[in-house]
């Protein structure tokens, strides 16, 4: 059994994360999914990337771990509280076309949650491509 964090603020990351685990799950799997409400996202977009989760990341366990605060912190915390093999990220929240903060495109760095972790966290990091829309 793997246990897989993912960590998703859009359906966008979700479906790609949904790519990438396809030919890997197992119905042994299981996979965390974390959103965190933040203030100036749309509260409507966590609850769809939750609903994405449980539709495409079949036939693996899914359940969802609902936050509020800021991202790489309740990641962190994630991270303390359950036993995880694998942290799944999108390069940047949202949108694709909206590229990382500062107006960042989607091919440059990724955004502050990504580099917050990176190096910063036992398990291996994946940080899943967003398709170009």
């Amino acid at each position: 059994m793997t246990r897989y964090l993912l960590a998703t603020a859009s359906v966008h990351t979700t479906a790609a994360a949904a790519d990438y685990l396809a030919d890997r799950l197992t119905a042994d799997d299981e996979v965390l999914v974390v959103t965190v409400d933040e203030p100036d996202l749309d509260s409507r977009d966590a609850g769809d990337a939750a609903n994405v989760a449980r539709s495409r990341l079949l036939p693996a366990t899914v359940e969802v771990l609902e936050r509020a605060g800021e991202p790489a912190a309740e990641i962190r915390s994630v991270l303390a509280e359950r036993e995880v093999d694998a942290l799944l990220l999108g390069p940047h929240r949202g949108d694709p076309d909206t590229g990382g903060e500062g107006g960042e495109s989607g091919a440059d760095a990724p955004g502050s949650t990504v580099r917050s972790l990176l190096g910063d966290v036992t398990v291996p990091v994946v940080v899943v491509p967003t398709p170009e829309l």
